[in-house]
């Protein structure tokens, strides 16, 4: 049977036109509709990554809803204004743990939770330093900044300060999306952007508490504004 899909804002767009004509065999399900729209040209990468949903009759239906002839199907982009996603930044002298993190991300629409840790190697110790109250603004800015561009559900990143052992973790960072794509490329440029931007400096130690400051980059320049 061939069945009419329309699209919307960025998938409209990506497609070039505002619905596509799908082929799909008797008894086919919204999840079989999925396949077959990732296969339309400027689609698949959307498909993969954003938490689509698929209307049937102007009523969202799950993977598993069959399609019967003649129904209307639409897709739903993340829609503008729709619930923030959860976000967390804290600078602490505590340890951290990636389980709780990751915990404290978890959804119910979550496919894919990704855990970075950024651990001490190859010294006996790490000391951090950071201008606190600026650093936990600047990565709670970060992360909301991430999870609105890839789609997150929840975010959530922690950083330590003073003297961090061997093989413990200085930073945490933990991100929940519907799907792998969007989770992966949230937490990457969520530590990559920690790690430039936020105001903490580190002095690798020796096991006689003595070391050098890392060297580092300028902070980013302030935007200008329009």
């Amino acid at each position: 049977m061939t069945v009419s899909v329309r699209l919307f804002a960025i998938l409209r767009e990506r497609a070039g036109r505002d619905s596509v004509e799908i082929e799909l065999p008797e008894g086919a399900t919204v999840g079989d509709a999925f396949e077959r729209l990732a296969e339309t040209p400027g689609l698949a990468d959307l498909v993969e990554r954003m938490p689509l949903r698929m209307a049937v009759n102007r009523e969202y239906a799950s993977a598993g809803a069959p399609i019967s002839p003649g129904d209307e199907l639409a897709v739903i982009p993340p829609i503008s204004g729709g619930a923030p996603a959860r976000t967390h930044a804290r600078v602490t002298d505590e340890p951290l743990s990636a389980d709780r993190l990751s915990a404290w991300v978890g959804d119910p629409g979550a496919g894919a939770i990704v855990t970075f840790q950024g651990v001490t190697r190859e010294v006996a110790s790490l000391d951090y330093e950071s201008y606190r109250e600026m650093a936990e603004e600047r990565i709670a800015a970060i992360l909301v900044d991430c999870a609105e561009r890839h789609g997150l559900l929840a975010a959530a990143a922690e950083h330590r300060v003073g003297s961090v052992a061997l093989g413990e973790p200085g930073v945490v960072v933990a991100v929940s999306a519907g799907h792998r794509g969007e989770a992966f490329e949230g937490a990457r440029e969520a530590i990559d952007r920690i790690k430039a931007e936020a105001p903490i400096w580190k002095r690798e130690l020796d096991t006689a508490g003595e070391g050098n400051w890392v060297k580092g980059a300028a902070a980013p320049e302030p935007e200008e504004a329009a």
